[in-house]
């Protein structure tokens, strides 16, 4: 059988650093208010940047560490909510910037669980015979969507892109196992409202004057705690792996306490979690790829380790994956 890899992962990120004394400012909060209910200190948000841009830097760093040039990819997946236009999509703006002029592209939706969604896609294709080296993205620029006067959402989010390049494995190693769900009928307690359908043959709707994120955190809280740990179960049953046998954990990195739980759930120790939302909050769909190429960089993940990538999010939806690096 053909198994997908991870050649190589990037990030790019902005230059703006905001910190919890920065909102403060402005919010009535406080860093030991955050710090103590979300375990975050600062996030970056962009105060120049597009998304593209962080994207392209995501993804040359990927290429660069996988020694995959613009020209071999067959295929672009961008995930995200908040692209910089409509249309181009994503994807295909990237890849005239890259130069990647054989690649078929196309952008992915599923919040804060897209980067798994899209690399498993990207594994379906490599699976099939249909690519052979994909270019996988998650990014946001979530601040655009944030009610900058709402503590209790404002201050959860951050800016930035990871990347990775998935190839044809040569062993045994690669993408082992994925576990997608996704649960529509909860899906309000995490929401973006649209623009109102307008045109000459509907009476007109009044519409949402701002569009911003809306969140019911206590929901959300508790799909989380009790969907992640549930997925990754069954993921690793399915594989005839065990806790034991996982070296790292790189979950969507939304919250301190909902990793807290979720080791707790498992039975596994909270030194195999992966943990940088401290500096850079909720990404979204970036929080993953941006926390794998970080563990990667850093030294913690290592070739051959066992790592589990979860994320989850808006939709609802989530997803697991387990990954012999």
């Amino acid at each position: 059988m053909i198994r997908a890899k991870i050649l190589g992962t990037g990030r790019g990120l902005p230059e703006r650093v905001v910190t919890n004394d920065d909102l403060a400012e402005f919010l009535d909060t406080s860093d030991t208010w955050i710090r103590e209910r979300t375990g975050i200190c600062q996030r970056r948000i962009a105060a120049k940047e597009t998304l593209l841009e962080l994207c392209e830097e995501a993804a040359r760093q990927a290429m660069d560490q996988s020694g995959v040039e613009a020209g071999e990819l067959d295929m672009i997946i961008a995930a995200t909510l908040t692209a910089d236009h409509p249309l181009p999509n994503l994807s295909s703006s990237l890849q005239r910037v890259l130069g990647a002029d054989n690649a078929v592209c196309f952008d992915l939706s599923a919040a804060c669980s897209g980067f798994i969604f899209a690399l498993t896609t990207a594994q379906m294709y490599i699976q099939s015979g249909h690519a052979k080296k994909v270019l996988v993205l998650g990014g946001e620029i979530l601040s655009k969507i944030m009610d900058w006067t709402d503590r209790s959402t404002c201050i959860l989010f951050g800016d930035g892109a990871g990347a990775a390049v998935v190839g044809v494995s040569e062993n045994e190693q690669g993408i082992l196992a994925a576990d997608l769900g996704s649960n529509g009928k909860k899906g309000s307690v995490l929401s973006l409202p649209g623009r109102p359908v307008e045109n000459p043959f509907r009476p007109a709707e009044k519409g949402p004057e701002k569009c911003y994120v809306h969140m019911e955190g206590q929901e959300v809280f508790k799909f989380a705690v009790s969907q992640v740990p549930a997925s990754i179960r069954k993921l690793l049953e399915e594989s005839g792996k065990s806790i034991a046998d996982v070296d790292c954990f790189v979950l969507h990195q939304a919250n301190l306490r909902i990793i807290r739980s979720a080791a707790k759930r498992l039975k596994a120790p909270e030194e195999k979690f992966f943990i940088n939302m401290e500096r850079y909050g909720n990404t979204s769909a970036a929080s993953v790829p941006i926390a794998l190429d970080e563990g990667i960089r850093s030294g913690r993940i290592k070739k051959g380790d066992l790592i589990v990538l979860s994320g989850f999010g808006g939709g609802l939806t989530w997803g697991s994956m387990l990954v012999q690096m």
